[in-house]
């Protein structure tokens, strides 16, 4: 493989990490206050899901989130923080990976009909993958430096 300036590895963890601050980004602007004190975060996924023209969804949805909302709201802010994290450290990548892609693949399906939803969590879905199936952990990671996945 030629590249440019970096390795195909150095390219790799290029993409981690910038995957890895895109979750952090999500984190950073998410109105933590109204998430976890008002519930605007679960109550608006709620307002969604119940739309939802898929049934699954809705029902998904009323059993698993609508009866924990307070731990749904801290599960989803928390996580997308230790996604970010664990990417941009290079640390548990691959664990972070396929997390990162079922957590886009969840939002991705709740908000079948937002255009630029689906835009962002495709592309963030499609990155995980890519950069799982490349094992991106093998350069500038904690996992490489720990010797944690050969």
């Amino acid at each position: 493989m030629q590249t440019i300036w970096l390795s195909g590895a150095e390219w790799l963890a290029v993409l981690r990490i910038g995957l890895g601050l895109w979750w952090l980004e999500s984190w950073r602007h998410k109105d933590k206050k109204g998430w976890f004190e008002r519930g605007t975060g679960i109550a608006r996924a709620a307002e969604v899901a119940g739309k939802h023209r898929w049934g699954v969804v809705r029902t998904g949805f009323r059993r698993v989130v609508e009866p924990r909302p307070q731990a749904m709201a801290y599960i989803v802010v928390y996580a997308e923080l230790a996604l970010g994290l664990g990417l941009v450290a290079g640390f548990l990548t691959p664990v972070a990976l396929v997390a990162g892609l079922l957590l886009n693949l969840l939002y991705l399906v709740l908000m079948i009909h937002d255009w630029a939803e689906q835009g962002q969590n495709a592309m963030m879905a499609l990155i995980s993958l890519v950069a799982l199936f490349a094992m991106a952990w093998q350069t500038w990671s904690l996992d490489a430096a720990l010797g944690l996945f050969p």
